[in-house]
């Protein structure tokens, strides 16, 4: 247990830190949003209803931090998202209206139209599908949960400058030009426990991770990387200047600079 728990700890990807904000002080008094998910399916198909809840056990945050509901009466607040979930990349409905049912895989919040995508796609020929082209050229889709990011972009408004620390559970790679700017710290992480995020938020542990794939600068660069060639998308560029790119991660000193960079990013690209 306690090297699955070093392990969580390690997986924790600390992207931005704005002044060194993070480590937080333990004690001080934090606003935590609540978060929407919308009516949907869970991996077996089966429906699942929504909901509106805190998306950390409350009780476990109590044990670091004051809480309270009123941002004006808070030093920080906790944002805790998820990446940008899609449809899956098909849609009944749009089968429905004689399309191929085929629709964009969208990496971000908003609304998305695929105008840029290949006309004419590269798969294609299932025998239970009487066409070869998968093209969702100029098809529209929209994250399941778009509310995440008003969850981010409300608390930034509703704590008028105090600090807002933004936590992704991610499940693929987001774009963050949508809300980076909105934060003062942002983590990355895939399913730990809450307590290892607060441990780390709290400076027990120090994050050490770093990020094992790229994060695109927009849609556009995931529209036009190339599926056979590794690494080569335009990556994300934040307000500090640094660049989501494979291996990049911060500890509380800064960018880590380390034996697997040196092996796995300055190696392969000797310029960054």
């Amino acid at each position: 247990m306690k090297e699955g728990y070093e392990a969580q700890l390690k997986s924790v990807v600390l992207l931005k830190n704005h002044d060194r904000l993070l480590p937080l002080e333990k004690n001080k008094t934090v606003y935590v949003p609540k978060q929407f998910t919308p009516a949907g399916r869970n991996f077996m198909g089966f429906p699942t209803p929504e909901k509106l809840d805190y998306p950390v056990n409350m009780d476990l945050v109590k044990k670091y931090f004051r809480v309270t509901d009123n941002p004006d009466s808070a030093d920080y607040a906790l944002v805790f998202i998820n990446s940008p979930s899609s449809l899956g990349g098909y849609s009944a409905e749009d089968v429905k209206k004689g399309g191929n049912g085929y629709i964009p895989v969208s990496l971000q919040y908003k609304e998305y139209t695929a105008t840029d995508a290949r006309a004419t796609s590269i798969a294609g020929g299932d025998p239970l599908e009487s066409f070869t082209n998968r093209s969702y050229k100029n098809k529209t889709s929209v994250a399941i949960n778009t509310t995440d990011l008003d969850m981010v972009t409300g608390t930034y408004a509703k704590m008028k400058g105090k600090p807002v620390i933004v936590s992704v559970m991610m499940n693929n790679p987001t774009v963050f030009s949508e809300f980076e700017d909105k934060a003062n710290a942002l983590l990355v992480q895939f399913g730990v426990q809450d307590q290892a995020l607060l441990d780390i938020l709290t400076g027990v542990s120090e994050p050490s991770a770093l990020l094992p794939l790229q994060m695109p600068a927009d849609m556009l660069a995931v529209e036009t990387q190339s599926e056979d060639l590794p690494r080569d998308m335009k990556c994300f560029r934040d307000k500090e200047g640094h660049v989501y790119d494979f291996g990049f991660g911060m500890n509380w000193s800064g960018v880590i600079q380390d034996a697997r960079t040196s092996k796995y990013v300055h190696e392969k690209h000797p310029d960054k």
